[in-house]
């Protein structure tokens, strides 16, 4: 269980946490007090706290030194504030709109106050750190837990016993079931999610853990923010009553769910982590952004968006591993993107991107002429795209710097819409897996080629068109 703590002298909304005395006496306090860890000095301290007799029973800190299985229990490693009453659903929306210009910190203070020992905070063991910071700058008690998948980095590992020490807490990690796991392994392989999706494999493996660890909680944080993830995550507010998991209660709208840092951005995540000298996964210096299993994530090159580095061979507005598969919007009739109204052929009303007059624009029945050509006058280069992309939309001006340079040159430069009605088409003809998808159709071969890496940038573009035409 993971223990509070509580900085040496820290203030929110008036409220002042000043520890007693320092102890050097290491065995466990009697009820009634509990321990904080003093980061500035190396030191423990304890803390007179006063609590209902109904809490009486849990035990204090260091009573016992094996981790608990589950965090079902009401078996923190610190004893909290009793939990209010269950929140009604009209309450956590008043709540969401009366804090959404609210800091992290308010937020993050708001929450533990208002659900004591019945929240904990999921972490990752990526930038997420940010929210153990934020509970700890609150001085009030917290709970911290994470999903062993089995299939982490070993620098996740590492960066889970670094965060332990350095707050002085123990994480409660949260394991498969080793049934469930082994009957998925042995009937599919190790990396069947590179065959048939990732949704299996993360159910088995995170979203199954998750659902028995949210049982024993009325409330949970996490460090969801809207500018992470394309299609999914633009519109989380910082407090909701969670749309998919049930809580302690059990029942839709048993469990409440807070973002706090849902309107901050990445980067001034990043400058907070810095300021307040937090450690932080190793991997984040090797590239890589944001951090999930090892076969399932890998560094990012300058400029792209954090979540390419996810499940990067599949559809880039649904990169969600299920946790949080509440955002993504359910398709009614017509296919809507998630960002915007729908036509009701499935193509959404976004601006057109790659608008050039160096740029043909292909219709279906134009590439589907292109791909059967065995004989071309001149080789093309094509790109598979959804405007609403943000992938997409990122590679904008290195693929319109391109067709500039090869006007004339003998290489005709295209773009085909390839989502909505489209979509399917494209991935059953034109090897569409994720958005943008880039192929060189030769003069000579019928066969396109596709491009792939993921540097999209002119100088890269043109080395792979020089070295087929």
């Amino acid at each position: 269980m993971a223990l509070a703590v509580a900085s040496s002298s820290t203030s929110i909304s008036g409220r002042t946490f000043s520890p007693s005395t320092p102890s050097s006496d290491l065995k466990a306090p009697p009820v009634g007090y509990f321990r904080v860890f003093d980061r500035a000095h190396g030191q423990i301290q304890s803390q007179a706290v006063t609590f209902s007799q109904r809490r009486s029973s849990v035990k204090p800190v260091n009573a016992q030194s094996k981790r608990n299985e589950s965090i079902v229990p009401l078996a923190a490693t610190i004893v909290a504030p009793e939990a209010v009453e269950k929140v009604e659903a009209e309450d956590i929306t008043q709540l969401a709109k009366g804090l959404e210009n609210a800091s992290p910190l308010e937020i993050m203070d708001k929450a533990l106050e208002k659900f004591g020992n019945d929240i904990a905070i999921a972490f990752s063991g990526a930038e997420d750190v940010a929210l153990i910071e934020y509970a700890h700058l609150t001085g009030r008690p917290y709970r911290v837990f994470s999903l062993d998948t089995g299939r982490l980095n070993p620098e996740t590992y590492q960066f889970f016993d670094t965060v332990e020490k350095h707050y002085g807490i123990r994480i409660e990690y949260m394991f498969p079931d080793a049934v469930e796991v082994q009957a998925l392994v042995r009937s599919k392989g190790l990396f069947s999610f590179y065959e048939d999706g990732h949704q299996e494999c993360c159910r088995v493996r995170k979203v199954r853990p998750l659902r028995r660890a949210l049982k024993g909680l009325r409330a949970w944080i996490t460090g969801q923010r809207k500018d992470q993830s394309p299609g999914t995550r633009s519109e989380i507010p910082v407090v909701q009553v969670d749309p998919v998991f049930e809580g302690l209660d059990g029942g839709i709208g048993s469990l409440v769910k807070w973002n706090p840092v849902a309107n901050v951005e990445g980067r001034d995540i990043w400058d907070f982590l810095r300021a307040m000298n937090v450690p932080v996964n190793s991997l984040h210096s090797k590239g890589y952004i944001s951090i999930g299993c090892e076969p399932c994530t890998r560094s990012v090159l300058p400029g792209q968006h954090e979540r390419e580095g996810r499940w990067w061979w599949e559809d880039a507005k649904a990169k969600e591993c299920g946790l949080h598969k509440g955002n993504i919007k359910q398709e009614e009739g017509n296919q809507s993107n998630g960002n915007g109204a729908a036509h009701s052929n499935g193509t959404a009303t976004e601006t057109d991107i790659f608008t050039s007059q160096n740029l043909v624009t292909l219709s279906r029945t134009g590439i589907e002429n292109l791909a059967r050509l065995e004989n071309r006058h001149e080789p093309w280069i094509v790109v598979l795209y959804a405007p609403w992309c943000q992938f997409c939309q990122a590679m904008e001006g290195s693929y319109i710097e391109l067709a500039d340079k090869l006007a004339g040159s003998g290489v005709k430069v295209g773009k085909f819409r390839a989502d909505g009605e489209q979509k399917e088409f494209a991935q059953n003809e034109l090897q569409l897996g994720s958005f943008p998808t880039i192929l060189f159709f030769p003069k000579h071969s019928s066969r396109p080629i596709k491009y792939p890496s993921e540097k999209r940038d002119v100088d890269s573009l043109m080395a792979f068109i020089n070295a087929l035409r």
